[in-house]
């Protein structure tokens, strides 16, 4: 593995440990530490940090960190990369979505959808955030995909496979997203024990919770049986493990009252998911297709 390889690795894995601490912030009702400032927080640049402020410092700091990381990944990679190729593609799609992030960030923070604000339009906001995040993740992962020799991705040649890649990432997607919304609403409103929330007068986000998880039992149960009655995408056994363990640490989450420690374990679960996803998904639409590595 070369330099750059091991760099974009480096980006990768920073940018879940991002992930991960804007989860702590939404889950510690954090959101608001830095007020309505952005990017200064309460108007400093380094304010004094105790509490809320500075759980949403640390992450806004992080946040910057990353958006450099994947600026020098892109201007690094973009450079040892051949004019026209895929690596070129990968990395504008990186940046786009790292500067999305920034962006949508700044949006949430300025329109204070944070801490206890339950609108829609803060329920609108969150998994679209974390939309924009699955696809800086996928983006990096097909960077380093490439980085390795991976080859050329070809639809044409590869119909089959790609109709259930693309219908197997559209429900992880949805699922992800619906995920959001639940852990927001298990924020906002928490719950003792298992239920559901479909009485009149309930917020509309509690009455939406329970669409994560009948979503995540019916993709895994379908996904299950089709890989189990079909050869689907080679080598997807790590992507059947994950979705085994997303479902064991999500009941777990549930019966245990959604602690703010197991949100973050389900959710980096969620992310490493994701990420074996696309490159599982990446070997199959480039089987047979010889990639040249990029030495650094």
């Amino acid at each position: 593995m070369n330099r750059l390889t091991r760099f974009a690795w480096l980006v990768l894995v920073f940018n879940v440990g991002v992930i991960l601490l804007g989860a702590l912030v939404r889950a510690t009702g954090s959101g608001a530490g830095c007020g309505r400032s952005w990017p200064t927080c309460h108007g400093e640049l380094v304010p004094e940090l105790s509490g809320a402020t500075a759980i949403e410092f640390t992450h806004r700091s992080a946040s910057g960190v990353a958006l450099v990381l994947v600026a020098v990944l892109g201007v690094w990679a973009w450079r040892s990369a051949p004019s026209g190729g895929q690596i070129r593609t990968g990395v504008k799609v990186a940046v786009a979505a790292i500067v999305g992030e920034a962006l949508i960030g700044a949006m949430i923070v300025l329109a204070e959808w944070v801490a206890d604000d339950a609108s829609v339009a803060r329920a609108v906001a969150v998994p679209l955030h974390l939309v924009n995040t699955l696809l800086l993740l996928a983006a990096l992962s097909l960077i380093i995909f490439w980085l390795g020799g991976g080859g050329h991705l070809s639809i044409g040649r590869h119909r089959g496979t790609w109709r259930w890649v693309l219908i197997g990432g559209i429900a992880l997607v949805a699922i992800s997203a619906t995920g959001a919304i639940t852990a927001l609403a298990d924020t906002l409103f928490p719950k003792d024990g298992i239920g559901i929330d479909l009485e009149a007068g309930s917020h509309f986000l509690t009455q939406l919770r329970i669409i994560h998880p009948v979503l995540a039992v019916l993709t895994a149960g379908i996904a299950w049986w089709k890989i189990a009655h079909a050869r689907v995408i080679p080598g997807a056994s790590p992507v059947v493990w994950l979705v085994g363990a997303m479902l064991v640490t999500g009941s777990l989450n549930v019966a245990l009252g959604v602690p703010v420690w197991m949100q973050l374990v389900h959710l980096g679960l969620a992310d490493a998911l994701w990420i074996a996803y696309v490159f599982v998904a990446a070997r199959a639409l480039s089987a047979s297709d010889q990639g040249t590595s990029v030495t650094a």
